[in-house]
């Protein structure tokens, strides 16, 4: 098995080999035609976009690259796109890495690479067996990546993943907010749609637009050219107005639906904000919210529109107001408490399609 070489340096007692992470499958992408590889939006859409969500697709939320080595340690030397960095959520979740690995035939945290600069280069894990392991490593969630290399010790096998996992079979695209974009976990693998997508082992494509999940019908036009899908989840609801579910969610809808008359589509509750037991503005605008989008499911259905399934607020982030950073945005408490909620509906979706 060959390895590339692209530049060396040392450290430690091991002299490390950096490889371009362009040598190794990327997950996580509805398009392959995009301006840069660690972008999630087609190139095509930068003149019909919006101004923010083409700029938010630049963002590599949701992305991940999948290798296999036997080095005692792992490095990792990357260019933030846009040296972001927010009050709310840290540097690691907004503008760093996180490596996975199968231990035990599951995917299990091996730690994270921290940013300090725009330019970064660290050392993962140091300090392991010589051993093969199938890995995989979160890309950011707040920035892009301009550039990424894979760093293992000089001798020793980098090389493609042995095993097709996650699976990409029949992936589960999903649509939604900032939240669903990964708004504010702590590192990468804590967004809610990657504790989801290890938990299925299965690709999960995040089409999370801080802000901006307004249903815009380019994004509907997206996700529909998924050629095999298994299910599709659309949690716009903290972005959207009632008025504008009422308005474009059908629409929206039967994009989706026009293209994959067979597939699951599951519609998502506005969570039920912790600071809503006392903002009573905020109150309505979740119950107004909710009561639209339940509005819209029961119209498709009784138009006899089949696999839909629902997900309601009640539970969903836990009642002890201790899910959130900011009254609002997931802390890795909240995205796990998310995911536990949701999975079940996925989870009964897919197998309507995969068996």
């Amino acid at each position: 098995m060959a390895f590339f070489m692209v530049s060396a340096l040392m450290a430690d007692a091991h002299r490390i080999v950096y490889v371009d992470a362009s040598e190794f499958p990327l997950y996580g992408k509805v398009s392959e035609h995009t301006g840069a590889r660690y972008e999630r939006l087609p190139a095509e859409l930068e003149d019909v976009c919006r101004g923010p969500v083409w700029y938010l697709g630049r963002n590599s939320s949701g992305l991940f690259i999948r290798f296999r080595s036997n080095s005692t340690s792992i490095h990792a030397r990357w260019t933030s796109a846009f040296d972001n960095a927010m009050n709310h959520m840290t540097d690691t979740g907004t503008k760093g890495l996180d490596l996975y690995v199968i231990h035990e035939g599951e995917w299990r945290h091996v730690c994270s690479a921290r940013p300090a600069e725009r330019e970064n280069e660290c050392a993962v894990i140091r300090n392991m067996l010589p051993e093969y392991r199938e890995y995989m490593l979160y890309l950011s969630l707040y920035d892009g990546v301009a550039s990424l290399e894979i760093g293992v010790d000089e001798g020793s096998d980098l090389v493609q993943p042995s095993v097709d996992r996650p699976s990409r079979e029949r992936p589960v695209v999903m649509y939604g907010t900032s939240i669903l974009q990964g708004g504010c976990a702590s590192r990468p693998g804590m967004a809610h749609t990657n504790i989801i997508s290890r938990r299925l082992d299965r690709e999960v494509m995040n089409l999370g637009f801080s802000g901006n999940a307004l249903l815009d019908m380019e994004i509907a036009e997206l996700m529909a050219s998924v050629e095999e899908p298994g299910v599709y989840v659309l949690d716009y609801v903290p972005n959207a107005s009632a008025e504008a579910i009422r308005e474009s969610g059908e629409k929206f809808f039967h994009v989706i639906r026009d293209a994959h008359p067979d597939i699951p589509v599951i519609f998502v509750e506005d969570p039920i904000f912790p600071h809503s037991t006392f903002d009573m503005n905020i109150l309505e605008e979740v119950t107004r919210k909710n009561e639209a989008q339940r509005w819209l499911y029961e119209k498709l259905r009784d138009s006899g529109e089949k696999r839909l399934y629902y997900i309601e607020a009640e539970g969903m982030i836990g009642n002890d107001g201790e899910a959130t950073v900011d009254g609002i945005h997931f802390t890795d408490l909240g995205m796990m408490r998310y995911s536990e909620h949701v999975l079940p509906v996925i989870r009964k979706a897919l197998k309507k399609v995969i068996e």
